[in-house]
């Protein structure tokens, strides 16, 4: 599975770090973050997947992007539940996805207006200790999204780089 992703500044990797120690009693706990903006799908020719991503995201700017809340899906529509995430406000990144769902095909009930822009910390826990976690308070994380990373999901790593200018 391909997909357009947000890379996350070192803080947001920090906050992961220190919540560590509270998830590790969920089944899968992520150890590499970044907020999925929309999922594109498998291609036969993955240059050509990410050529359309490319155009689509044409004239894309740079957008502020907050890191404001710890927060938790009770009943995902995919994987074991719950999600404990680490929640993304910003106007400018739902904007972004709005316009790559009308190039990429909606997968129903995780984007469109299902979507919701976050960073997954763990998932398939406790939901008591989700709520728990939900209940913390953090110091909001602001920057400024300069950057989207075109990814492979079956190596788990960026390919390419989309460049949003200021």
């Amino acid at each position: 599975m391909y997909s357009v992703n947000v890379p996350v500044p070192g803080r947001v990797r920090t906050l992961a770090n220190e919540l560590y120690p509270d998830l590790v009693g969920f089944e899968h706990v992520r150890e590499e973050h970044s907020c999925l903006l929309k999922r594109l799908g498998e291609a036969d020719h993955v240059a050509q997947l990410q050529h359309r991503a490319h155009r689509a995201l044409e004239g894309a700017p740079a957008v502020e992007a907050q890191i404001t809340e710890i927060n938790y899906f009770e009943d995902p529509p995919l994987g074991s539940a719950p999600v404990v995430y680490l929640a993304v406000e910003s106007p400018g990144l739902e904007s972004i996805h709005n316009d790559l769902t009308e190039a990429f095909e909606v997968v129903e009930g995780l984007e469109g207006d299902d979507y919701v822009p976050h960073v997954t910390l763990a998932r398939g826990g406790d939901l008591e200790t989700a709520k728990r976690l939900a209940d913390r308070e953090i110091e909001p994380i602001k920057w400024t999204v300069n950057g989207l990373e075109f990814w492979d999901g079956t190596y788990k790593l960026p390919v390419s780089r989309v460049s949003l200018p200021a």
